[in-house]
């Protein structure tokens, strides 16, 4: 695969609202795809690379990595009608306590900045993410936050994603 450049302005810094985090709430085959991350102020995904530094009996200095294991927050994330990810994620967490499930979720990451604008940017699909609500509740006063920790995992397929009047659908690499 080619190197992608950035479908953006250049001199100017790429928006963060083009970096998205989707939750399948439909069906593996035919899926339906839910931003994540309404009424959230600040999101990243953090990457450990297993980073293991040694020296050799010279002196010589030689680092190692490994495939990473990437993670994303996303708080305080307050309870909202309007939003399908955090229905199903309650469903599964907070309603029906069902481990297995919130261990298995399929996420698709797209990179609206990267690629051809709206029509073929780059996308990664995870077949099996740990979605965890890390808590349920808020102050006095205000709104009910569930905040979520996704631990991506499974299958990681690359792709290309198109967004048409708030639709999603990606296509695999080498898929026609």
């Amino acid at each position: 695969m080619a190197d992608l450049t950035f479908n953006t302005t250049a001199g100017q810094t790429v928006d963060r609202a083009l970096l998205i985090l989707y939750l399948n709430t439909g069906e593996s085959g035919t899926p339906v795809w839910s931003p994540i991350g309404k009424r959230v102020e600040d999101s990243s995904a953090e990457y450990d690379w297993g980073k293991e530094t040694k020296t050799d009996i010279f002196g010589e200095v030689y680092t190692t990595l490994k495939k990473p294991t990437q993670t994303q927050s996303f708080e305080p994330c307050e309870l909202d009608a309007g939003d399908a990810a955090q229905q199903k994620i309650w469903n599964l967490g907070i309603k029906e306590q069902n481990a297995q499930a919130l261990a298995n979720l399929d996420m698709l990451v797209v990179h609206l900045y990267a690629g051809t604008k709206d029509t073929a940017v780059f996308a990664e699909r995870y077949s099996s993410c740990a979605v965890e609500p890390t808590s349920l509740g808020g102050e006095g006063g205000g709104s009910i936050g569930m905040p979520i920790e996704v631990t991506f995992g499974g299958t990681r397929t690359t792709g290309t994603a198109s967004v048409s009047n708030g639709t999603v659908t990606f296509t695999a690499d080498g898929a026609e």
